[in-house]
């Protein structure tokens, strides 16, 4: 029901129970009320996670050698009123989003795509929190080639990948040395662009970058829904022969 939820856009967990109670009522004559399926779905976050990435495993996700890392800002609020926003209060924090050029207030999102468009690993963060203080955990299954973009340039830890055979590119500042390729420049390029497709589905389709929630244990259940249900979008389209990303193909 969530993920049915999710892929039509309708991603506030009442608003989900009401859409199957006034359409779909007879295949669950059970539903009960809004508050006690929101209670249901936040308990089943941890299932959400194993089945996104069992499915993942079963796309033969982990085996890919291409993978690319990317970060999304998930603002509890506007700028303005976050002075006064007691929600997740000491959870969230106040981050920049570079691609937006503007600050805000709430989390950061976290999240690894391999070549065919299906996403491998994901967390969020407080605002505050470096990505690439994230990089280590989120590729702990991941290996071979991972592009990212200015935001994970460290020498550190560019190093401590190569130790996990994962060898992190991204493009360089303006103040440093450009040594590679043109080619290659322009081949990581055009590659990023295929997470840049996901994580505009994520976010328009699925609204992963809007906070609903008001504590953690929702938010996370809300959070990984959101993989959980394009994974399954891009499962079934590869099964009946459709791009991967192609999911209006999939409303009958």
């Amino acid at each position: 029901m969530e993920i049915v939820g999710e892929f039509l856009g309708i991603d506030a967990d009442k608003s989900i129970c009401m859409y199957f109670k006034d359409n779909w009522l007879e295949l669950f004559p059970k539903l009960g009320n809004k508050t006690t399926f929101a209670r249901q779905a936040a308990n089943l976050h941890i299932v959400k996670q194993i089945l996104q990435k069992t499915l993942a495993k079963a796309l033969g996700a982990f085996s890919d050698s291409l993978h690319l890392i990317v970060g999304l800002p998930m603002p509890v609020c506007k700028f303005a009123r976050a002075h006064f926003s007691r929600t997740f209060k000491g959870e969230a924090a106040y981050g920049y989003c570079a691609a937006k050029k503007e600050k805000y207030y709430g989390f950061h999102g976290h999240l690894i795509v391999n070549s065919i468009e299906v996403i491998t690993a994901g967390t969020f963060t407080a605002a505050n929190i470096d990505e690439r203080d994230v990089c280590l955990e989120l590729m702990q299954r991941s290996y071979g080639l991972v592009l990212g973009d200015k935001g994970f340039i460290r020498p550190a830890l560019k190093s401590e990948l190569v130790e996990q055979e994962i060898y992190l590119q991204t493009p360089v500042r303006e103040n440093m040395q450009e040594d590679r390729p043109e080619s290659f420049i322009q081949w990581m390029i055009s590659t990023r662009r295929l997470i840049e497709t996901v994580i505009s589905q994520l976010a328009g389709r699925f609204n992963i970058e809007t906070i609903r929630a008001r504590d953690l244990w929702h938010q996370t259940s809300r959070f990984w829904r959101k993989p959980l249900a394009h994974t399954v979008c891009v499962k079934i389209n590869l099964d009946i022969g459709n791009e991967p990303l192609q999911f209006e193909k999939l409303i009958c």
